[in-house]
Formats: structure tokens, C-alpha cells, sequence
């Protein structure tokens, strides 16, 4: 049964670890909804980085055993522990957390020019990016150009489209293009609006339009990968490295494209991108299971019954928040609040008294078998970005620029 928001707005105090929690008046009317699961969830992730964050000592990647894994570069999803910390400092205000995000971002600043994949945005946009936005400091600015001026020599001309893996200039995946990308073109609306160089956004539309053309199928689910033949640009196929198969639907690339393409609409005002966004949240709407939680592949044999992968749900909750706004539509904010509703219920490590990550039941790569069922840093940190677009959105606007 779906609520109104009117009608979700129950008293001041929920239950959150056992005990009562005031809720303050500059919550949103959101925060009472599905019994103030949100802000018990928000307070949990909070304490949980208080007690785990003087213990890390180089940059979750995800966990084993239910401790972190951890890469000194960071890998690819280094920008969500510095991001995860600016979350908590927007929420509590404690300069503890800012100084330890401002930290941690630092450590990211070699990875500038280190142009071998395309996960430059998902580096530097939680982290430099949002220190830049909070804080106002030009050497935030000037780093996350550095890394968005790396990020634009992967477009390929031929293929109009931003190459995902393998450093430029080698042939291995040359003419590879994942759903992933999409989450990182914001770093280059950024760089446009910050600079007035006009090339970063049109490299980030042309990339769009590529993924909307060729990524999106007509029954509205979206491949993981698309290969071109690097020199001529010509297409050659859907393909997969983490979905079940070519044509299946693996969960998180389907959440990329609904956040991905919802902001690619919010930087440039292109409704084709809102349309894309719009038809692949309401697949995703008609075929979520029951619980909310999907699973790592929507069209696995084994589903609805196969693993899950709690990261799906936190950046469609994300997403669909975005599209909330961005069409005034309440269909996509109440299915956003349902899955942070799911999340909290069922994918929190409350039982675990060794559990480092906020969320359990994150999958990064089932084919590989790479971590199925675990913590996951992107898991963690959509999920504050999540809560916090609800319960303190002027907060989140203020890292986010929506």
C-alpha cells in the first residue's frame, strides 16, 4: 500500500537503534514516512562512520568477512569514502567529518592524470567537486579540471562516445562503452559551467545521445556494454562484462542510466534525456520485486531468486528523486522512498558487530564471482545521498548543485 506524503507525516520522534531521536523541524515532511526509517537509517550510517572511519587507513573498495577491503589509489570507487564523509558533515554539521573528507580527498590527487579508465568522475565529482562546492577553495576547482580535461580525451570522434576502460593509445577495449559513463558525464556539465569551455558538455551530450541511441533497448531496459570498431566508429553489438548476458539487464547499469540520464537533462535542459530517464525508472518500477531490494540481474534464471545487490537500490533511490523533482511526478518519489524504506529494513549490518560498511548485500561482479553480497563504498554513499536529498534538502543542494 502506497502512502501520501500528507499522510506520512506522522510525530516528532522516531525510533532509530533502540532509542527515541527528536526530529528537527528543518527535516523534510518525508522524514516521518514508513515510520521514520530514514532517519534511523541516516543515524545508523552516521554512527557507523564515527566508529569506522579512524580505523581506515586506505580507501574501501568493499569487504570480506564483512571488514574493508581497501586500495591505496583508491581504484575506481575512491571518491565515495572522502563523498560518504561529506554526507555525514551536511547532516551533522561537525567538522570532524569535513576534515576528514578534506583528507581523504587529498589522497585522491595523483589519480588526476592517471587516464586509464573512465571512472574519473566517479573519483573526483563526490569528492573534489563537492569539497569545491562546499568550501569555496580554487585548488578543489582546478584539480577536478585537471581530472575533467583527462576525462574528454577518451571521446572517441568516430563513435561519439567516451571510452571506458584501458589506457588511451592501447588496442584492448578500445571501442568499449559501459551504461557506467552516464554517472560520469556530471563532472564535465561541471567543468563547463565552471570554466565556460563549451567542449566539456558538448563531449558529455554527444556521449549521452550515443548511449540513448545505442544502450537503451526499445522495451526499455539498457545493456552494460556497447562496442564500436574503434577506428571507424562503426557499431558492432550489445555486449556485457557484469551483466548475466548481452541481452540481459543487469540492475546497477539500469540504476546508472535512470540517475545518469535524469541529471544529463538537469544540466542541459534536453527532454530526450528526461524521456530516457522517465521509461527506464518505469521499467524498473513494474518489474522490482516485492521487497525492493533488486536483484544483481533483473533477467538472470534465477530471478526473483537469485542474489541481490543492495547498490541497485540506492542509486535508483537517488535517481528517482531526481526525476521527482525534475517532472513533479510523486510516482517516482514514492518508489525512491519505498527502496531507502527496503534498504533500511533489510540491507543495514546492524546484526554484525564487525561489519565495517553501512549497507550488506551489495554485488560487484557476479559473473566473476567478485564480491557477491557485501559491502560496497557506492552502496553506502547513494544511500546518504539519498536520505539527505530527503531529509535535508537544502544540505544536499549544496553539495549536488540541483
Amino acid at each position: 500500500m502506497t502512502l501520501s506524503r500528507r499522510t506520512l507525516i506522522a510525530g516528532a520522534a522516531v525510533a532509530a537503534g533502540g532509542a527515541l531521536v527528536a526530529t528537527p523541524a528543518t527535516a523534510s515532511a518525508a522524514d516521518a514516512s514508513y515510520g521514520g526509517n530514514l532517519r534511523g537509517t541516516m543515524d545508523y550510517a552516521i554512527a557507523k562512520l564515527r566508529a569506522v572511519a579512524p580505523t581506515v587507513t586506505a580507501f574501501p573498495t568493499g569487504t570480506k568477512f564483512e571488514k574493508y577491503t581497501t586500495a591505496a589509489d583508491g581504484s575506481w570507487v575512491g571518491g565515495f569514502w572522502p563523498g560518504q564523509l561529506w554526507m555525514a558533515y551536511l547532516y551533522t554539521n561537525d567538522d570532524s567529518f569535513k576534515q576528514l573528507a578534506e583528507s581523504w580527498a587529498l589522497k585522491l590527487a595523483p589519480r588526476q592524470t592517471q587516464n586509464t579508465d573512465h571512472d574519473l568522475g566517479f573519483l573526483f565529482t563526490p569528492s573534489w567537486v563537492t569539497a569545491f562546492r562546499l568550501t569555496g577553495e580554487t585548488s578543489w576547482r582546478d584539480g577536478a579540471l585537471v581530472a575533467a580535461g583527462e576525462l574528454i580525451k577518451r571521446f572517441n570522434e568516430k563513435g561519439q562516445f567516451i571510452r571506458a576502460w584501458g589506457a588511451l593509445g592501447t588496442p584492448a577495449n578500445a571501442g568499449r562503452m559501459i551504461i557506467d559513463t552516464m554517472m560520469n558525464l556530471d563532472l564535465l556539465c561541471w567543468a563547463a559551467k565552471v570554466t565556460g569551455d563549451s567542449r566539456y558538455q558538448d563531449v558529455a551530450v554527444a556521449h549521452a545521445k550515443t548511449a540513448a541511441r545505442y544502450m537503451v533497448r526499445p522495451d526499455n531496459t539498457t545493456c552494460h556494454v556497447f562496442d564500436f570498431d574503434p577506428d571507424t566508429g562503426a557499431p558492432i553489438g550489445q555486449n556485457t562484462v557484469q551483466g548475466y548476458s548481452a541481452t540481459s539487464c543487469w540492475s546497477r547499469g539500469q540504476s546508472w542510466g535512470v540517475y545518469g540520464f535524469a541529471r544529463m537533462f538537469h544540466r542541459t535542459g534536453d527532454r530526450a534525456f528526461l524521456d530516457v530517464s522517465r521509461r527506464l525508472a518505469d521499467w524498473t518500477i513494474q518489474h522490482i520485486t516485492d521487497d525492493y531490494i533488486p536483484v544483481w540481474d533483473y533477467r538472470s534464471p534465477l530471478a526473483p531468486y537469485d542474489v541481490k545487490d543492495s547498490s541497485a537500490a540506492t542509486v535508483n533511490a537517488a535517481g528517482m528523486l531526481d526525476l521527482a523533482k525534475l517532472t513533479g511526478n510523486p510516482r517516482y518519489e514514492a518508489a525512491a522512498l519505498r527502496f531507502l524504506d527496503a534498504l533500511g529494513r533489510s540491507c543495514l549490518t546492524t546484526r554484525s558487530a564487525r561489519a565495517d560498511a553501512i549497507l550488506a548485500r551489495g554485488t560487484r561482479n557476479r559473473p566473476a564471482e567478485d564480491g557477491v553480497e557485501i559491502g560496497l563504498p557506492y552502496a553506502d554513499y547513494y544511500l546518504m545521498e539519498a536520505i539527505l536529498r530527503v531529509l535535508r534538502p537544502d544540505r544536499a543542494t549544496l553539495a549536488l548543485d540541483i
